[in-house]
């Protein structure tokens, strides 16, 4: 009898083993438990009733959700960048111009463009939306021009938009302050039920998109073709530069997208700072997901969780008191783990 239950036993644990190393959503969502687990532990339950410990957890959540929906929305592209085998380090940087321009155009000061051209209001609203949304695509078409057409590999292409695009936006905005209509604002602080809840739905409304996008579509298909084997998906009709193009641009729109949401929810932006280390926190989001740095592989869910993964950790870690130096630590050994699961995975 105890023979069969240690059998049993070791059955469990070889197939949760199995699990962990081949399966990357089942490690990455075992790894959320955890971490929501431990950042329970870490808020404690010294308070007076259920209800408001249950109430403290359920605005920290909130909290952590709305302060990470920018970079939660990035990495929806960043993924789909990295499946087809490429990086796009320009996202931090393309948010800052892309909002920049937003700003100018809703300007109410006397530099403001559209106020110059007696549009204000709602109208003013949409046209800076639509053309910020216009200039992110461009700014992630000249990536993928520069990757597709100028044959230069993806990190050297968006490595030098990168410090194209903040260095051009700093110059042009040296000395200049735009001053944001309080109406812009509510775009991002909306109230519903007494919270802020606006950034967290228009993140869950692009991950679920995306992940239709990724799963149920052709264009889904072939950015996975064309990251597992470039050769083989142009033999196989695929436009290889098409694709690849697209989702740059791709990329562009969400990073454009995040910007909006930003420029509502703070007012003004940092074009020296704004969006620093967006890029990095972006790729560690789908890497923890068990996106394969090679290409050809991820989804959509595990980069949502990769991207609460981080989240969670950094809301813990801030309850721990960790000194915010350190936490970059952190993330550097949870994505270091991840990538040697991914090796472990390929080996296997």
């Amino acid at each position: 009898m105890q023979k069969s239950e240690s059998k049993s036993t070791r059955n469990i644990f070889s197939i949760l083993r199995e699990y962990w190393l081949t399966r990357p959503l089942f490690s990455t969502g075992m790894a959320l438990i955890v971490m929501i687990l431990l950042q329970t532990l870490a808020l404690g339950f010294n308070f007076s009733s259920f209800n408001e410990w249950f109430a403290t957890w359920g605005q920290n959540w909130i909290n952590i959700l709305r302060n990470n929906a920018g970079i939660g929305i990035i990495s929806l592209g960043m993924t789909l960048v990295i499946i087809s085998g490429g990086i796009d380090l320009a996202v931090g940087s393309t948010l800052v111009a892309v909002g920049a321009a937003i700003m100018m155009l809703i300007d109410t000061g006397p530099q403001g463009i559209l106020q110059n051209m007696g549009i204000t209001g709602l109208p003013a609203f949409a046209i800076a939306i639509v053309v910020g949304a216009i200039f992110g695509l461009i700014l992630g078409e000249v990536s993928g021009l520069l990757i597709t057409k100028g044959k230069l590999p993806p990190f050297i292409a968006t490595l030098g938009t990168m410090k194209i695009f903040r260095s051009v936006t700093q110059h042009f905005m040296q000395g200049y302050t735009p001053t944001v209509p309080a109406a812009f604002l509510s775009i991002s602080s909306f109230k519903i039920g007494n919270q802020l809840l606006m950034p967290i739905i228009y993140w869950v409304i692009l991950a679920v998109i995306f992940y239709i996008i990724s799963t149920r579509t052709i264009f889904g298909r072939q950015v996975i073709a064309v990251g597992s084997n470039e050769r083989a998906a142009k033999l196989s009709g695929i436009n290889v530069e098409s694709v690849k193009r697209r989702v740059y641009v791709i990329m562009g729109f969400l990073v454009a997208l995040a910007a909006i949401i930003q420029v509502a929810r703070i007012g003004s932006m940092d074009y020296a700072n704004a969006g620093s280390g967006y890029e990095m926190d972006a790729i560690s989001a789908v890497i923890v997901g068990g996106t394969s740095m090679m290409g050809g592989r991820g989804t959509i869910v595990g980069t949502v969780f990769g991207t609460l993964i981080i989240a969670v950790m950094n809301n813990l870690l801030n309850l721990l008191g960790v000194p915010p130096f350190l936490r970059e630590a952190f993330k550097g050994v949870i994505v270091i783990g991840a990538v040697l699961l991914q090796k472990k995975d390929s080996n296997s």
